[in-house]
């Protein structure tokens, strides 16, 4: 989903309404999955996407085909959310929990 289709958000926050009706407290963990390699555009994504259904965490794919990785701190900054994972190739296998420290040093290796 992308954050400009406006019907698409309020589909979605459709989705997270009919959950809330249907087990309460629902749902209990809503990721927002971002592609590293858009930059400010995974920012201005994570804005909208948590103004719409907060969520509780983000994802972050394709961080090791980019050095547009720093972009992980300004939306940390600016949603509050903490990087749950990062996706680091192609498979299911390829993603991570998110290691805050290790990510720090790898920038400095």
């Amino acid at each position: 989903r992308l954050h400009t289709q406006t019907h698409l958000m309020k589909e979605l926050e459709k989705i997270q309404r009919v959950l809330g009706k249907q087990i309460p407290g629902a749902p209990h963990e809503a990721l927002m999955v971002l592609d590293a390699t858009n930059g400010q555009n995974a920012i201005a994504q994570a804005e909208q996407f948590g103004k719409v259904i907060g969520g509780t965490g983000i994802v972050l794919t394709k961080i090791d085909g980019t050095a547009k990785g720093g972009a992980i701190f300004s939306i940390k900054a600016r949603t509050g959310l903490p990087v749950k994972y990062v996706g680091v190739g192609e498979t299911i296998e390829d993603l991570e929990p998110f290691d805050a420290d290790a990510f720090v040093a790898a920038l400095f290796d």
